[in-house]
């Protein structure tokens, strides 16, 4: 038998082993390095619901009752979700969740300005859509950084 490589998750006795190996990434200066890029995503926004509050009131979708108040809401949440990152590992993995809800919960405000570009000619279309294919990309940040709870 020969020793395992790092980050693989099975032993390796021959090359049908090696066939059926997974790999899982597990490097902890990765993992804190997502969690800190997730905390100062949330902390920054958070910080721009009060900072620059008419311009998001304006992207809120007009099905969405109490614009200002959900803006500010949303906002709070944001912070609170970066400060619980930063000094609670203990509830991490549910923050996680919560704010892997919240983003799929602002998705629909990010796809309305996409779609109507014209109107935030300061962030261009190119921006616009950018950051709406990144909304992936950070929700699987936010459960790979939050996932066990460290």
């Amino acid at each position: 038998m020969r020793a395992r490589p790092n980050g693989y998750s099975a032993k390796i006795d021959d090359a049908a082993d090696l066939a059926t190996m997974t790999y899982k990434p597990e490097s902890p200066f990765l993992r804190r390095l997502a969690l800190g890029f997730v905390g100062a995503w949330f902390g920054l926004g958070g910080l721009g619901h009060f900072l620059l509050t008419d311009a998001f009131v304006s992207i809120v979708p007009d099905y969405v009752p109490f614009a200002r108040f959900m803006v500010l809401f949303t906002g709070v949440c944001e912070i609170g979700g970066a400060l619980v990152l930063a000094f609670a590992p203990a509830l991490r993995r549910p923050m996680g969740w919560a704010l892997i809800a919240l983003t799929v919960c602002v998705t629909p405000a990010n796809l309305g300005m996409a779609l109507n570009a014209d109107r935030y000619p300061e962030i261009g279309a190119l921006g616009l859509w950018l950051r709406l294919a990144f909304q992936p990309v950070l929700i699987w940040l936010i459960w790979w950084s939050t996932r066990d709870g460290r």
